[in-house]
């Protein structure tokens, strides 16, 4: 099947598939409101086989050191596959499954499996890695991109709320230090702990009320721009696949799942 973006539709909700970009969700409209920042690098893309920052790009696996591309120097992040097209295995009204084999720099072979799924109040997005040949470590997460105003006044800009039980301590590299302090107030580029699992609210007062959540306990939180906010779940921290990495093996695929529910106000 072709790269060419699909849409999916349920109720009055729309969400723009981009599978030559990235594997990405290029657009959700809700009430023809657009949630989702635009343009070639935005919207929503999964983030695989790692997330956020690896330090200086390099990551161990063994005895063996990986080194990683450094597109943000000097650190590598978010992965490899947004910049990969990807293959769409099946689609319908509502649904899109997409695949990606993982090809090089990244050191091993591997499938990625996406599963883009709308109803009328909610888009559930699903990703998992599988190997057929030797185990390796790996992160998997998505980044989106939600604007902070969905075109009305200033007082529609969105509000960010959340109970983490911990944020990971920043260094000056942008990585975590390896201490957990309590959260502190905003603007983050941070990650914070949930451990029952990402529960974040995102509220555009008089519009709309989204809640992002996941059965993974880590979520990014970056509002340091004027356009958006990204509220990322993710399967580890940053710098993950050397502090706290989950292994792929052929008997036990890495998977992740978020669900971004929303009501009206």
């Amino acid at each position: 099947m072709s790269d060419e973006d699909i849409t999916l539709t349920a109720g009055d909700a729309e969400v723009t598939v981009q599978p030559g970009n990235g594997g990405r969700v290029g657009g959700l409209r809700v009430g023809g409101a657009e949630l989702l920042r635009q343009g070639e690098r935005f919207g929503c893309f999964p983030m695989v086989p790692w997330c956020g920052r690896i330090r200086d790009g390099r990551f161990r696996d063994g005895a063996t050191v990986h080194q990683m591309p450094l597109n943000a120097p000097p650190h590598a992040i978010h992965g490899t596959v947004r910049d990969g097209a990807w293959r769409v295995a099946r689609s319908s009204a509502d649904e899109a499954v997409l695949t990606y084999d993982l090809v090089e720099p990244w050191p091993h072979p591997g499938r990625v499996t996406q599963i883009v799924a709308l109803t009328e109040d909610a888009l559930t997005l699903s990703m998992a890695v599988e190997t057929y040949e030797s185990s390796f470590p790996a992160q998997i997460g998505w980044h989106p991109w939600f604007n902070r105003n969905l075109g009305g006044g200033a007082d529609e800009e969105v509000r960010i709320d959340f109970s983490p039980a911990w944020q990971e301590e920043r260094g000056d590299d942008h990585l975590p230090t390896g201490n957990r302090v309590e959260p502190k107030p905003g603007p983050w580029d941070d990650c914070f702990g949930m451990p029952d699992g990402v529960d974040v609210t995102l509220t555009w007062p008089g519009r709309l009320e989204l809640t992002v959540t996941s059965r993974e306990q880590w979520v990014v939180v970056y509002d340091e721009q004027e356009a958006a906010v990204c509220v990322e779940p993710q399967t580890g921290p940053p710098n993950g696949l050397n502090t706290l990495p989950r292994l792929v093996t052929p008997l036990e695929p890495l998977e992740a799942t978020t669900t971004w529910r929303w009501t009206r106000l």
